[in-house]
């Protein structure tokens, strides 16, 4: 069988971090990683895209250091195939730009930058992708021979929303997935942009959303950008139309026929196909983490040993099991646990033909992109109520929303059930380490 092609939209962050280090560990025959799309999210983008660089960095140091000692390289998704880091939005579509700076440090890395600036590569990364210079720019080519870290990537000056795009349309439909580990901002421009294109892909991993877990009702990723996660998720809908996000009014001192921005204008009124989107919420991540005892028991002998990959990955994330202690009141100490939200889609993908993965399959999933006190909220029909084969534009005055039209509504999958929530973090490990 051939391996999943995936594409890595994430705002790293260090969930974000350990997914993207899982997915390059990976086995080429399970997965086969095309492009990274670096977006803001967790923190500003600049710091975003300086993880990732910072990603690559370490991995290119960490495989000298390996094969210098004899030790089993890995990495060997990453060494078959060379991605593409592209740089995704800024901001939201619309609303106000929310960041988790608290939890995962002012730099997405538990502020290693301050903490371990020797742990971080030079400032000259960011003239990688500087849109102003051209991909064959002698400067880009010296700057290329300068960095270690652009002998395992291919840095884009291409939008990172165009680059996904080009990406669908050059390989068959249905052979690309999405992996969305931060806010939806960057699929949903592409889907504004080309529709069509978009639909090729096979499947959109998103970790996002709660249902049940209520905290007290938006997961940070939806909450981010509500109204790109209410866009890229009516696309699952037979009628798209049915769960998109009002238009918002038109601003003061405009005139009211002004058009909104491509990004928020409706999609073509006939698509060849339905999204298909499967949804990683909280109500599953939460049920699966690494503790601080097993991660450093773990990495401690490899940090001895002079693991340069160990050394920087304890560096933030000890400053992460810090964090997660000082919002506790009951744990602390090695019992002290990280939850594996973003790596659980990656896991997902290398590991999808188990049987133990367990899916709830079309349901009705709609986001909340304008409520006080629920904005972000993932909405489902709790009523045992029968669908109606009814025609969409019916008026029925008992069903404000047509929830329960069969020919409206959201069809997304959630997953509910994984291969073991105890077996997942010495699983990480294990790939991350190739111990």
């Amino acid at each position: 069988m051939a391996p999943r092609k995936v594409i890595i939209d994430t705002d790293p962050g260090c969930d974000d971090t350990l997914a993207m280090l899982l997915a390059f560990a990976a086995s080429p025959e399970d997965l086969e990683v095309l492009m990274v799309s670096a977006t803001y999210g967790n923190v500003e983008l600049e710091s975003c895209l300086r993880n990732v660089v910072s990603l690559f960095y370490h991995i290119e140091k960490e495989i000298e250091w390996r094969k210098a000692n004899g030790r089993k390289v890995g990495f060997e998704t990453l060494l078959k195939t060379k991605p593409i880091v592209s740089v995704g939005p800024e901001h939201p579509l619309l609303d106000t730009k929310l960041m988790a700076d608290y939890f995962h440090g002012n730099d997405g890395l538990g502020g290693i930058s301050d903490s371990h600036p020797h742990l971080s590569p030079a400032d000259t990364w960011k003239e990688l992708f500087d849109i102003t210079k051209a991909p064959k720019d002698p400067e880009i080519d010296e700057l290329r021979k300068e960095l270690e870290s652009p002998a395992l990537f291919t840095p884009s000056q291409v939008p990172a929303h165009l680059e996904i795009l080009r990406l669908l349309r050059e390989n068959e439909p249905n052979t690309i997935t999405i992996v969305a580990v931060g806010p939806l901002t960057n699929l949903a421009i592409a889907a504004a942009e080309d529709a069509e294109t978009f639909l090729r892909v096979k499947e959109v991993v998103v970790m996002g959303g709660n249902l049940y877990e209520v905290t007290p009702v938006a997961e940070f990723n939806t909450f981010a950008d509500t109204v790109a996660a209410a866009r890229v998720y009516a696309l699952t809908s037979p009628s798209p139309h049915s769960t998109m996000p009002p238009v918002p009014p038109t601003p003061a001192g405009r005139q009211t026929d002004h058009a909104p921005p491509p990004y928020l204008q409706p999609y073509p009124a006939k698509l060849s196909k339905q999204l298909n989107v499967t949804l990683f919420p909280l109500d599953i991540t939460q049920q699966h983490e690494i503790s601080r005892g097993e991660f450093q028991s773990h990495t401690a002998p490899l940090i001895s040993a002079g693991s340069p990959l160990a050394e920087w990955v304890s560096a933030w994330l000890n400053s992460t099991f810090h964090k997660v202690e000082s919002l506790q009141d009951d744990v602390t100490g090695d019992a002290v646990g990280l939850h594996l939200h973003d790596p659980m889609t990656i896991w997902y993908c290398i590991t999808q033909l188990d049987p133990k993965w367990e899916l709830v399959r079309d349901e009705d999933i709609r986001v909340e992109t304008s409520g006080q006190w629920t904005r972000g909220m993932c909405v489902i029909d709790r009523r045992s109520r029968k669908k109606r084969e009814v025609d969409l534009e019916e008026d029925i005055s008992s069903d404000h929303g047509a929830w329960l039209s069969a020919k409206a509504g959201n069809r997304l999958s959630r997953c509910v059930g994984s291969p073991g929530t105890g077996i997942f973090g010495t699983y990480l490990l294990e790939k991350i380490f190739a111990s």
